[in-house]
C-alpha cells in the first residue's frame, strides 16, 4: 500500500511538471514514506528521517516531507515538534498536503495557474490521467483503512476506518494504468475482500474483478490482502471462473493455536482455516495460497507454537511471511496483554518455521522442473531478465531479446525454494 501511495504522489507531482531524481542531493523535494507496522520498520523510518537532516542544513531550501503511518491519520504533534526541519507531514494516502505546501510556495504572479494545475490534479485523482509510462505491474488501492482492529495491528488506528472507494474510479484508475504500459493490476485493501461492503447498493469484489478482466490489453489481475472470515464462495468462483484473475491467494492465518487467535481477535479456528484451504483447492486445483505467520503472541506457550507448526506442515503452502510479535503503541495487545515471549524464543521460533518452509517450498516448486510455463517479464536486473507466473513465482531468464511486459513461455531448468531458472521457448 505505501509503494502504491508513493507512485501516486510521484504521479500527482510529475503532473505538475516535476522530475524525480535518484540522487538526494540534487533534491528539490524529498519525501519518506513511512510504515510502522513492526517496530523494526519505525525504526528505519527515523533513522532514515535523521539522515536527511544534513542536507536540509547545507540547503535550507529543500523542501523535506513525512508521510505515511508514522504521521497516522490524525497527525502527529509530537512528530512536529521533535523535527521542527521537516516541512510536510501528511496522513497516509493523502498527497494533498505536498501539493498546497507547493501551492503556497508559488509567487503571485503564477499563483493563480499553478493552483488550477493543482486543483486539476486532485479533481483527477491524484494525476491519474497524466501522460505517465506505467510499470508493467501496477499496485491499484480499492479499500483504504481497516476496521477490523485485530488485537496487534496497528492499522486502524494509523489508517482510519475502512473506506472503499468508488468502482468507476477505479476502474478508470485502471484503464488509463493500461492504455500507459500496466499490464498486470495488484489490487489492494487491509482486507482486500471486504470491498464495497461499506457502500451501499455496490459492487463486491467478485463483480469488480469481473469488470476489470473486460479492460483490452491487461493480461493479469491480483489482489490482496485476504481474510478468512470474508473469503466467501462467491469470491473463490470469480478467481475459479475469471482467467485474468491469477490462481494466487494471500489469505493469513498468524496463527495456528486457537486461543493465540482468540487473544489475536482473528475471528476463526484452526479448522475453519483448514477447511478454507480445502475449499480454495477444490475449486482451483492449481492454486497457490500464501499466508502471514506472526511468533511470540503475548500468551504463546511451546504447545500454541506447535499448532502453528504442525499447521504449517499439514497445509504446504506456497509462501509464509514469517513476523515475530512486536507491541504496537494503542494497540489492544500491548495495552492489556504481557509482552512474555523472549526476543530469543521469538528468534528460534521464526527459525523453526523459515527452516520448514524453506524445505516446503523446494519441494513444490521441483514440480516445475522440466515444465513450461508462461511468464510475465517485468524487469531486467544485471543480465537476467524478471518476472513471474500465474501463481506468483520468481522466474529468471538469461536473454538479449527486449521482454518487458511480455508473457512468454519458458522451460523451467532450474528450481529452488524462492525462484526459478528457465530458458524462453
Amino acid at each position: 500500500m505505501n509503494v502504491a501511495d508513493s507512485d501516486r504522489l510521484a504521479r500527482a507531482l510529475g503532473a505538475l511538471g516535476m522530475e524525480e531524481t535518484k540522487d538526494a542531493s540534487q533534491a528539490g523535494m524529498i519525501i519518506l514514506n513511512t510504515c510502522v507496522v513492526r517496530q523494526s520498520a519505525e525504526d528505519r523510518a527515523l533513522g532514515r528521517l535523521n539522515s536527511l537532516r544534513p542536507l536540509k542544513r547545507n540547503n535550507p531550501n529543500l523542501i523535506i516531507g513525512l508521510m505515511g503511518c508514522l504521521v497516522g491519520i490524525r497527525g502527529n504533534a509530537a512528530m512536529e515538534k521533535r523535527y521542527p526541519w521537516v516541512d510536510i507531514f501528511a496522513a497516509p494516502s493523502d498527497p494533498e498536503p505536498f501539493l498546497r505546501f507547493l501551492d503556497n510556495r508559488m509567487n503571485q504572479d503564477s499563483a493563480e495557474t499553478w493552483r488550477k494545475k493543482v486543483d486539476d490534479v486532485l479533481d483527477a485523482e491524484f494525476g491519474v490521467t497524466t501522460e505517465i509510462r506505467h510499470t508493467v505491474s501496477e499496485n491499484l488501492p480499492i479499500v483504504l483503512g481497516c476496521s477490523h482492529a485485530c488485537a496487534y495491528c496497528v492499522i486502524p488506528g494509523k489508517r482510519g476506518i475502512e473506506r472503499s472507494r468508488e468502482s468507476q474510479k477505479i476502474l478508470e484508475e485502471a484503464r488509463v494504468m493500461v492504455d500507459h504500459g500496466a499490464k498486470e493490476l495488484v489490487l489492494l485493501g487491509q482486507i482486500v475482500d471486504r470491498y464495497g461492503l461499506d457502500l451501499e447498493n455496490h459492487m463486491h469484489l467478485p463483480q469488480l474483478l469481473a469488470e476489470l478482466s473486460e479492460i483490452e490489453g491487461l493480461e493479469r489481475i491480483r489482489f490482496l490482502t485476504s481474510h478468512p472470515n470474508w473469503m466467501t464462495e462467491e469470491l473463490i468462483d470469480a478467481v475459479a471462473a475469471l482467467s485474468k484473475v491469477m490462481p494466487h491467494i494471500e489469505v493469513p492465518v498468524q496463527a495456528g493455536d486457537d486461543e493465540v487467535l482468540l487473544a489475536m481477535r482473528r475471528g476463526y479456528t484452526n479448522q475453519n482455516y483448514r477447511d478454507l484451504i480445502a475449499r480454495i483447492r477444490s475449486k482451483i486445483p492449481d492454486v497457490s495460497i500464501g499466508t502471514d505467520i506472526i511468533v511470540g503472541f503475548p500468551g504463546e506457550s511451546e504447545a500454541a507454537f506447535e499448532q502453528t507448526y504442525q499447521l504449517l506442515k499439514d497445509l504446504r503452502l506456497d509462501v509464509a511471511h514469517l513476523a515475530r510479535y512486536s507491541p504496537r503503541p494503542n494497540t489492544y495487545s500491548a495495552k492489556f496483554l504481557p509482552d512474555d515471549v523472549s526476543a530469543e524464543e521469538k528468534m528460534r521460533r521464526f527459525r523453526v518455521l523459515e527452516d520448514l518452509q524453506k524445505e516446503v517450498v523446494g519441494e513444490i516448486n521441483q514440480q516445475f522442473l522440466g515444465k513450461v510455463q508462461p511468464v510475465l517479464f517485468e524487469e531486467k536486473a544485471k543480465d537476467r531478465w524478471r518476472g513471474r507466473t500465474p501463481t506468483n513465482r520468481l522466474v529468471f531468464v538469461e536473454s538479449d531479446e527486449d521482454l518487458l511486459g511480455q508473457t512468454r513461455n519458458v522451460h523451467i531448468n532450474w528450481t529452488g525454494p524462492w525462484s526459478l531458472l528457465g530458458d524462453l521457448i
